[in-house]
């Protein structure tokens, strides 16, 4: 035992000894009037090391405060990198400086662990200016106090700094590791960088650690060059977890849900076991082909997990967005907890599959339960108006926005309220409140009354809107297709001409309607007018049964959206091979009992389309599901959800 040992080393008969916590001026806040009681069998330094490893923060402070009035050195380094741990679980950023003053007088800071440990105290807690500061008192860094550094910039979106001190870390001597490549690549928001970057890996050897992959194949997927991102996986020979998360998940957040999927696919094969961060870009990848099917198999891999709020969240956005709401109520009201994203998702789920005073007594539910709409719940409730002629109800909630919730109106509020005015015929008020916008109306603006022009035959506000569309987007086809449209609509044909004249010498062609869906592994698009597919024969005879069928109810084609100058035969030839009339036909053909028919479509289903799949489910006793680009169809017994307002 050595001398500083027996000096505060009390028997066992002795009472505990009790010190007053001396605390100096400059710490007087952290834990005031505290009494140390140590354990009369341990010394104060003993006493410290203890604390320091289990705590309470405020004891092992005061015994911190005794050694230091003291002038006591004993305690082992070890001691006080606990101590910082303890400050860090406890959130006591004041503690972390006190402790950094002490090592400092105390001449502890020469150990670069705890150097190190302060550095990533003061990151954690957001005190950039006291990591920076005591990075630059060093008198030795290494590859841990240099990337904790970049990580910090990183993390605070400050890319320059990180790469300035990636290069002077370099030119200090020291060789960046795993953990700084991970974080650099981070920075690197252009493909020149990122393969800047790649070199960089290759040229210090870590071009084959799993880790480092994983980087490279997020910082690929990010710039947009899948195909590298891609290839970088393929390289791996036996990749880990991680590597299979950053390929599945890069392909999903880039819209290519098939090759998201088929590498899930091979994941499983390969005998890795889903985790949820997998799970939840598989449900992505889902969510963005509107593949209810393997969603619902992806639902059967969550159910070997506690899944966490984001799974949850991501399993509830793919039942919405795939038209299955009543699988969403019943996982929403599952969920053992719930936030913003949660509610927000839900009430935009019931609003674009037609059920939008569901969503507004949503969303009172939400508000009765203490949580606080954000920009995109408002979003999902104007969208709710929309589509249900709430105007309203509409204009009482974007009012509402700023002065209830502290949300300033943006870009997509307005072009909800512009499309709210336009359905509802309103189309001077909306011009209006187009002109008395606080901003500047960018193109979906100007697009969204266009499209209410077209509902409406307003065709000289439509000219008027396309003009102003074309101002800002002077190549813009789908303006020129639409305005067109609208010609043919009002049955002006010489414009129409003028317009496809146009469109000839511009090389601008017409996006032709396209359905598909799912039968089992495979997927199948009609197209207006092609028959080319291969069981066209079967289709056509199923068409030729249905409107049959469905013309003993008094179905009468409405030849009103053939656009072109043609007669009425004609015209009924035409519509009777719209897209999602095929499609309906190969459902019936295709589906099984009890199992609704999915559809999907690139564009706006037509009036007689909708018409006719409306007395379809009646006749058929099936339910039809038509998503469109903005939202779904549900057709049952003779109705749609939309209320034949679309």
């Amino acid at each position: 035992m050595n001398r500083l040992s027996r000096h505060f080393t009390t028997s066992a008969s002795s009472r505990a000894l009790v010190l007053p916590c001396l605390l100096p001026n400059h710490s007087s806040g952290l834990f005031p009037n505290k009494i140390l009681t140590l354990d009369p069998n341990q010394s104060l330094v003993q006493s410290f090391t203890r604390l320091s490893l289990h705590g309470p923060l405020s004891d092992a402070m005061a015994a911190l405060e005794t050694i230091d009035s003291r002038c006591l050195h004993a305690a082992d380094p070890i001691d006080y990198l606990h101590l910082i741990k303890l400050c860090l679980s406890a959130g006591a950023a004041d503690a972390g400086r006190r402790i950094h003053r002490h090592l400092t007088s105390a001449g502890y800071l020469p150990v670069l662990f705890l150097s190190n440990s302060l550095l990533g105290m003061y990151v954690r807690f957001g005190l950039i200016g006291d990591a920076r500061q005591l990075f630059g008192d060093l008198p030795h860094r290494n590859v841990v106090s240099w990337t904790t550094m970049i990580s910090a910039f990183i993390d605070i979106e400050l890319g320059r700094e990180a790469l300035e001190f990636f290069v002077w870390m370099q030119r200090d001597g020291i060789r960046p590791n795993m953990f700084t490549f991970s974080s650099i690549l981070r920075t690197c928001d252009t493909l020149k960088a990122v393969w800047a970057m790649h070199c960089c890996v290759i040229k210090h050897g870590l071009d084959s650690d799993d880790f480092v992959r994983s980087s490279l194949i997020d910082a690929h997927f990010r710039c947009g060059d899948s195909e590298s991102g891609h290839l970088v996986f393929n390289e791996i020979i036996t990749g880990d977890l991680v590597v299979w998360n950053s390929v599945i998940g890069g392909f999903a957040q880039t819209g290519n849900g098939h090759e998201a999927l088929k590498l899930f696919r091979q994941m499983k094969r390969a005998g890795f076991l889903a985790k949820q961060a997998t799970l939840t870009s598989a449900l992505r990848a889902c969510t963005g082909m509107v593949f209810l099917e393997m969603g619902q198999q992806v639902h059967g891999h969550l159910l070997k997990y506690k899944p966490d709020l984001i799974l949850n969240n991501a399993l509830l956005d793919m039942y919405c967005k795939c038209g299955s709401l009543e699988e969403a109520e019943v996982n929403f009201e599952r969920m053992p907890e719930k936030d913003v994203i949660s509610w927000s998702t839900m009430i935009s789920g019931l609003a674009q599959n037609g059920r939008s005073l569901e969503a507004l007594r949503l969303f009172d539910l939400m508000k009765a339960e203490g949580a606080k709409p954000n920009y995109i719940t408002m979003v999902g409730i104007l969208f709710a108006c929309s589509h249900a002629g709430l105007v309203e109800d509409g204009w009482y909630y974007f009012r509402s926005m700023n002065q209830l919730f502290d949300i300033e109106p943006g870009s997509e509020h307005y072009g909800c309220m512009v499309d709210l005015l336009g359905r509802a015929g309103k189309l001077a008020e909306a011009v209006k409140f187009i002109h008395e916008m606080e901003f500047k109306p960018d193109a979906i603006i100007w697009r969204t009354l266009l499209g209410a022009c077209r509902v409406h035959k307003n065709v000289s506000l439509a000219a008027y809107a396309a003009q102003e569309i074309l101002k800002l987007e002077p190549g813009d086809e789908g303006t020129c297709i639409l305005l067109s449209n609208i010609y043919a609509d009002a049955k002006q044909w010489s414009y129409v001409e003028q317009m496809r004249k146009m469109m000839r010498d511009r090389g601008i062609r017409k996006e032709p309607g396209r359905s598909w869906m799912d039968v089992g592994k495979e997927t199948h698009v009609f197209i207006a007018g092609d028959f080319s597919h291969a069981q066209m024969e079967g289709i056509g005879r199923e068409l030729e049964r249905l409107i049959s069928k469905i013309s003993n109810m008094g179905y009468v084609p409405d030849t009103e959206f053939v656009l072109h100058d043609l007669g009425r035969e004609q015209k009924e030839e035409s519509i009777r091979y719209h897209g999602e009339k095929m499609a309906i036909a190969f459902g019936m053909m295709n589906s099984t009992s009890g199992k609704p028919i999915r559809i999907m479509k690139n564009l706006r289903i037509c009036g007689d389309c909708h018409a006719f799949a409306k007395l379809v489910s009646r006749t058929e006793g099936k339910l039809i599901v038509i998503r469109d680009p903005v939202r779904f169809h549900h057709f049952q017994d003779g109705a749609c959800s939309c209320g034949d307002y679309w």
